[in-house]
């Protein structure tokens, strides 16, 4: 694919950094295939890449000139288009831990409380967009989606024995991950009350929302 659709040229950029429209809408057409390619590979969903793309393409149009080096035309497309794949993952994440389990849930957390599970979701999100895609798929649809899991299977053409043993391993993953990662919050997590971590992260994202707690 790179052979047939390279990325633009440094000149090309450079005249699009400078003001010139049709260098600019050149540029913007040819890093389209590369942009959609980055999405469909780190976003979870064929829509989700679409949007991330298309974000991306905007943001490319509206702020070229803060590209530093006209090389890092790339590299930089990646991390908006990463970037943004993450923030949906996030979205997702925290639209499926909205809702409380009882009314009592509902009462207005303290700051500290809201800080810590802010970075709860950021540490799920990162570790959910990290995953190998066909895992973040099916992980995504089954348990934060809350998707029941004939209707995964279905979408994602896998029979309901192959879904269940896909998911099985990207929760695997996803366990191993945040395992990995929990030093990095101890020395926050350690002082605040323990009515904080009542809920790990690895059984809040393992619990499907609105669904049965296995496939």
């Amino acid at each position: 694919m790179n052979q047939r659709f390279p990325w633009p040229d440094e000149r090309l950029i450079k005249a699009a950094q400078d003001g010139d429209v049709t260098s600019l809408t050149t540029v913007v057409m040819e890093s389209q295939p590369h942009v959609r390619k980055f999405a469909i590979s780190l976003c979870a969903s064929p829509q989700d890449a679409e949007d991330a793309a298309q974000e991306a393409l905007i943001i490319l149009y509206r702020k070229i000139g803060t590209l530093r080096a006209t090389g890092a035309l790339a590299s930089w497309m990646f991390r908006i288009v990463r970037n943004e794949c993450l923030r949906q993952v996030r979205l997702l994440v925290s639209r499926s831990d909205e809702a409380p389990a009882d009314p009592e849930a509902s009462a207005e957390p303290s700051a500290e409380d809201a800080v810590l599970h802010r970075l709860e979701l950021e540490r799920i999100a990162a570790a959910v967009s990290a995953l190998p895609r066909e895992q973040r798929q099916v992980l995504i649809m089954r348990d934060v989606q809350g998707l029941p899991g004939r209707t995964v299977a279905h979408s994602l053409g896998l029979s309901n024995a192959a879904m269940k043993s896909r998911l099985h391993r990207a929760r695997a993953a996803l366990r191993q991950s945040l395992a990995a990662t929990d030093h990095m919050t101890d020395h926050v997590t350690h002082q605040v009350p323990d009515r904080a971590m009542d809920q790990a992260p690895d059984q809040a994202i393992d619990r499907p929302v609105g669904g049965d707690p296995r496939p």
